[in-house]
């Protein structure tokens, strides 16, 4: 499996000014800090020396209920991802190709996996509108909205940043944020894997069965 090992300060630093404008087209989808990695690895998976914090975050779930995110993801393998319902295309990309790997593990595993989508556009993104959205996906995807400070807030602490949806020059909403998906172990309820854009389907299919146990990809 592709995997690299990274200090969590470094990739910290580099992962929080690292932007994509979904579907802008423009210099603002290219990352403008890179992490240094090992020579010739062309591994998907970052382990954390020090992983990560699950952020305190309780927001509206597509139900439109309060879902506390440390509560309800207590001792379970989850994947965390930021992103939006209007994106054309690294969200939906992102998505799916986790929902198509899910589907390769046991029921009993995949029962337990949570695969979290926060908006990063809640103005657009009601509940009602994620619900959608995500059926398309997967119906047990969990999408999260709520009030943008707090979302820009708790995606800040896994290194993760997020700007308000703004207007490129064709006059086109957008909305920038990061792109990685952090793996949160079952064991620990710490954030100890790192993905990027670039993570596919296969990556995902090799990885999951191990983060659903909570073990090293």
């Amino acid at each position: 499996m592709r995997t690299k090992t990274f200090a969590a300060a470094a990739l910290l630093a580099a992962a929080s000014l690292t932007l994509t404008a979904c579907g802008s087209g423009d210099a603002g989808d290219q990352p403008v800090s890179v992490v240094s990695e090992e020579a010739g690895s062309d591994k998907a998976a970052t382990v954390l020396d020090k992983p990560f914090e699950k952020p305190d975050l309780v927001l509206t779930d597509t139900q439109g209920k309060k879902y506390d995110l440390r509560k309800e993801t207590e001792g379970k393998p989850t994947l965390i991802y930021f992103g939006y319902t209007h994106c054309p295309d690294v969200c939906p990309l992102t998505m799916n190709n986790i929902a198509v790997a899910m589907k390769q593990l046991p029921k009993a595993e995949q029962d337990q996996l949570r695969v979290v989508f926060v908006t990063t556009d809640p103005k657009r993104d009601t509940s009602a509108e994620l619900g959608k959205w995500l059926k398309g996906v997967d119906s047990r995807f969990i999408g999260l909205t709520g009030d943008f400070a707090t979302i820009q807030a708790g995606a800040r602490t896994l290194g993760i940043s997020i700007e308000p949806t703004r207007k490129d020059k064709n006059g086109k909403l957008i909305s920038e944020h990061g792109t990685q998906v952090i793996a949160f172990s079952p064991k620990t309820d710490s954030g100890y894997v790192l993905y990027g854009e670039d993570a596919d389907v296969d990556d995902y299919g090799k990885d999951l069965p191990k983060i659903a146990k909570g073990e090293n990809p």
